[in-house]
């Protein structure tokens, strides 16, 4: 099976910075890129109010897009498209069916999470997909280590779950199943009941590297996985966000939006079917 990366790029530090890391990640599962670029040309986008809005070109774009893909290692292909992102991504999303989105995250720690606004909370809500977002301080090197932080709740991936088994085949990487409790009796249960939950979706099976599970005590689920990230033991987050976790105004109030916005390293969202 052969797989792509959908990766954003709007030639600012953190859209780089997440396709130097997507271009490593693809180098080592065998996967190509599609770099897409969205120029968001409408005067009612908010972002023009911010200065992240580029007024290139079209000829500026095609040879800075051109310069980027010369550059890379894993083979790849640029696009250019119009309009607000999650749309440009839904419509991408639809063409190519990539394995996963890859975008950037700059840094948000000093607003409060309120009052962020990403193109990843974006297009969770509008289009759903497995997606991997790359703070800027990230080595972009190969994930071997990564923690899956899961409720005790049963979940399937749908129609994502032979991409995502697959990227997961590939990376070899060992995983570690995360669940947190407020005390010690409801972090072991619930832990317990998490990898169950994650061998029924079949992600798990012939795992060389075994599966390993880490109850956590924590006043809160977000603040836990953060907790347990800090410690540098984990290269990648994986969470399954539900469509309560990013639909409505409620959104930014998440275990799914904390973790994003301030994880220090990238964390993989698997939308639940």
């Amino acid at each position: 099976m052969a797989l792509s990366l959908l990766v954003l790029t709007d030639f600012f530090q953190p859209a780089d910075h997440a396709l130097a890391y997507a271009d490593a990640l693809a180098g080592a599962i065998g996967a190509q890129l599609v770099l897409l670029h969205v120029r968001r040309d409408s005067v009612l986008d908010p972002e023009h109010f911010t200065g992240r809005v580029d007024t290139l070109s079209q000829e500026a774009i095609d040879l800075a897009l051109a310069s980027l893909t010369r550059e890379l290692a894993a083979p790849a292909v640029a696009e250019v498209a119009h309009g607000q992102v999650a749309e440009a991504v839904a419509a991408a999303l639809r063409r190519h069916q990539p394995a996963l989105v890859v975008l950037g995250h700059r840094n948000t720690n000093s607003m409060a999470d309120e009052l962020v606004s990403t193109a990843a909370l974006d297009i969770l809500r509008t289009a759903p997909q497995p997606m991997l977002v790359v703070p800027t301080h990230a080595s972009p090197t190969v994930p071997r280590r990564l923690l899956l932080a899961l409720d005790e709740e049963t979940f399937s991936l749908g129609a994502h779950a032979v991409l995502v088994r697959h990227l997961l085949d590939e990376l070899h990487a060992e995983l570690t199943v995360l669940h947190v409790g407020s005390d010690e009796a409801s972090a072991t249960a619930g832990t317990a009941a998490a990898r169950e939950a994650l061998e029924r979706t079949g992600l798990a099976l012939d795992l060389t590297t075994g599966l390993r599970t880490l109850p956590l005590v924590h006043a809160t689920p977000g603040g836990g996985i953060l907790q347990a990230v800090a410690g540098g033991g984990f290269d990648w987050v994986v969470l399954v966000a539900r469509p309560r976790s990013f639909l409505g105004g409620l959104f930014h109030r998440s275990v799914t939006a904390h973790v994003l916005l301030h994880s220090p390293v990238p964390v993989l969202v698997l939308p639940a079917a």
